[in-house]
């Protein structure tokens, strides 16, 4: 089912996610397909539970959008429950984000080039995986999320001053994403 996605001043992306619930596989079939729908709608690249109003730990990542730029990405797909960063790499890199919470919106962030995660995949089943460069970064920022996380938390202090008015814009509602979008 395709769900709303919540934008910039909803509540429940500032929130820390719970832990799903791996003991209600039903629910979390049904929680993942909803993301999945809504992303492929949205067309996106990656999409976190608290972004459809669901404060949980769950995640997706489609590297198929931005194959194009990124040729390595073709066919890259997951899906990440209650996943945790187990190490991340010493060097940085910055791109530029954006999010479909916070519409019409980019700007460099700094992140780990490398990541090594443990999570549960759709089979519930454990997985610990390293991700590097544009696939590492579309997971770092969907993690964040789950950590009440937005990625212009980590802009320059000049660029947050800089976008705060188109920030409290969207937070009133003055913005109109094509896809649904639910501002509470």
């Amino acid at each position: 089912m395709i769900r709303p996605i919540y934008l910039y001043g909803a509540e429940v992306l500032r929130r820390t996610a719970e832990p799903a619930d791996l003991k209600d596989k039903e629910g979390i079939a049904a929680l993942v397909q909803d993301l999945k729908d809504t992303l492929v709608r949205a067309d996106g690249c990656g999409l976190a539970a608290p972004q459809i109003g669901v404060s949980q730990r769950v995640v997706i990542v489609d590297g198929d959008v931005v194959s194009d730029t990124y040729t390595y990405l073709k066919d890259f797909r997951r899906t990440l429950i209650n996943p945790e960063i187990l190490e991340e790499s010493e060097e940085q890199v910055t791109y530029s984000e954006g999010c479909l919470s916070i519409p019409g919106i980019y700007c460099d962030v700094l992140r780990p080039k490398k990541i090594t995660v443990r999570y549960y995949n759709e089979d519930l089943q454990e997985v610990t995986e390293e991700f590097d460069n544009f696939a590492c970064r579309m997971i770092q920022h969907e993690l964040s999320h789950l950590d009440g996380d937005l990625f212009t938390d980590h802009a320059a202090p000049i660029r947050k001053k800089m976008l705060s008015s188109k920030l409290q814009n969207i937070a009133k509602g003055k913005v109109h994403p094509h896809y649904n979008s639910k501002l509470r």
